[in-house]
């Protein structure tokens, strides 16, 4: 007799004034145990900090590059869902094989996509910022910044 395969229901996120970095984190906690995650309004997650120091500091990243060819050189994302899924990234073991097939359990949508709107959100209270607005940069605003068109 075969065995009958578990459905598992992916876990939806919503990062509308979550700070991205405690949901970076849960995210890859999420995706390492095996749950396939999906990160929407990640254009609303904010980051923490001055805004004219991470502007500048993502601005100076831009140039970094290879001096023999610049194909060779690190990829800057400007698009807001593939810098949270870099961040995300950044907190895996992405050189081991698990590392590389949990990244791979991860979407990051812009807005909140008709076909995930079946699935209740998770509760991410603990991730809410809790400082007033000007404390913080959105994620939108950093890709502005750094050249996307939406």
């Amino acid at each position: 007799m075969a065995a009958e395969a578990k459905t598992v229901e992916p876990i939806v996120i919503d990062g509308k004034n979550a700070i991205m970095g405690r949901v970076a984190s849960i995210a890859a906690k999420l995706i390492l145990k095996g749950n396939t995650v999906y990160v929407v309004n990640v254009e609303s997650l904010l980051i923490s900090g001055g805004k004219r120091a991470i502007i500048k500091g993502r601005k100076e990243f831009l140039e970094v590059g290879s001096v023999v060819n610049p194909e060779h050189g690190p990829i800057h994302f400007r698009r807001p869902d593939n810098i949270f899924a870099r961040t995300v990234r950044g907190m895996l073991p992405w050189r081991e094989p698990k590392g590389k097939t949990a990244f791979h359990r991860l979407r990051a949508y812009h807005g909140y996509p008709d076909d995930l709107r079946k699935y209740k959100p998770m509760d991410i209270s603990k991730c809410m910022a809790k400082k007033p607005a000007s404390f913080y940069l959105s994620l939108g605003d950093l890709a502005k910044e750094l050249g996307w068109k939406e």
